[in-house]
């Protein structure tokens, strides 16, 4: 493995593989897997589970990461072609990014989506461009359409809590004050695909996932036995679900237009999802989120703090997870 930008780009072998060295150093650590190696992080987007997981991963196998914030220490960097840099940014990625590959030894990179243009986000053009002028393998840790350490870890606590391989995962659109990223969507509903579930996304009317992201996710269901499907019947998609996955996402139908998405949302303020949306599914079904998460807004209290509730499980299975890519990454010992 040269590079870590999408479980889509891995075969069911290869993610078996990651699994299973993320639970073997979960339980045997190799402090000096990675000893003498250097990890730069370029973050153009905030973080805190991410940032603190990969610097703690890093460190865990003994090796050092460098963080790396535009407008916090470094200069704001441009990352558009042919343009007149006269504005904020006093430096463009075409130098940035081969000088940084000169002093790390893998580069991970966080670039969100630009929310303004549908087309060219889920083509993944910003995060395509950052890592193809990297000489040295590189981690994608949030793009525009992909959140593959998320998805990672995600698999992996499906795993720890037993949940059925052909299990039924919900991936439910809730309320939220502002439009956000497709990136965990995609990544979960392809995680779970691929892992061979029945994958249900429940989502109001005007929040369809796009095409070329159901597309993938089908393409994986077929592979594995899995299926894909989407509804707005909240009862027929929780109908015996082992798992409810809460996440806000854009209106691929109103895509960049935040006023029309600002009154959208007002119409949808019963999208908070509650202890009742689990009366239908399997009596030890699991709430997954991807966090940060607003309280009563997106879940209710009495959800995210029941025993249902697996987040923080969830956020601490990103150690492991990215502890193993980066193992294999980076050459550690087998």
């Amino acid at each position: 493995m040269n590079r870590f930008h999408s479980l889509a780009e891995l075969d069911p072998a290869e993610i078996r593989d990651l699994l299973a060295l993320a639970s073997r150093l979960e339980r045997n650590p190799e402090p000096q897997a990675l000893a003498g190696k250097l990890l730069g992080l370029l973050f153009l987007n905030p973080s805190l589970r991410t940032l603190a997981s990969m610097q703690a991963a890093m460190h865990r196998l003994g090796g050092t990461s460098v963080v790396l914030a535009p407008g916090q220490g470094i200069w704001q960097l441009e990352h558009r072609d042919g343009v007149v840099m006269d504005g904020s940014a006093a430096e463009h990625v075409r130098e940035a990014i081969p000088v940084l590959a000169g002093y790390f030894d893998a580069l991970g990179v966080r670039a969100f989506a630009a929310g303004v243009d549908l087309e060219a986000d889920l083509a993944d053009h910003e995060f395509r461009n950052l890592a193809s002028l990297a000489a040295m393998p590189t981690i994608n840790l949030e793009s525009a359409v992909d959140h593959p350490c998320q998805a990672l870890g995600d698999w992996k606590t499906l795993d720890n809590l037993g949940v059925p391989a052909d299990g039924k995962l919900v991936l439910s659109w809730a309320n939220h004050p502002k439009p956000l990223p497709l990136a965990v969507p995609a990544a979960v509903v392809h995680m779970a695909a691929a892992r061979g579930m029945e994958v249900v996304v429940l989502r109001p009317d005007a929040y369809a996932l796009p095409e070329p992201i159901l597309a993938r996710a089908r393409s994986a269901a077929e592979a594995s036995g899995g299926r894909v499907s989407e509804t707005a019947d909240r009862a027929a998609a929780l109908a015996g679900a082992h798992v409810l996955y809460g996440k806000s996402w854009s209106s691929p139908a109103h895509y960049g237009d935040l006023e029309t998405e600002r009154d959208l949302r007002k119409r949808l303020t019963t999208w908070t999802i509650q202890p009742d949306w689990f009366d239908g599914a399997d009596p030890a079904a699991h709430f997954f989120h991807c966090l940060p998460v607003r309280r009563n807004v997106v879940v209710a209290d009495a959800v995210l703090d029941s025993p249902r509730s697996v987040v923080v499980r969830q956020a601490h299975n990103r150690l492991w997870a990215q502890m193993a890519v980066l193992h294999r990454l980076l050459g550690g010992s087998r």
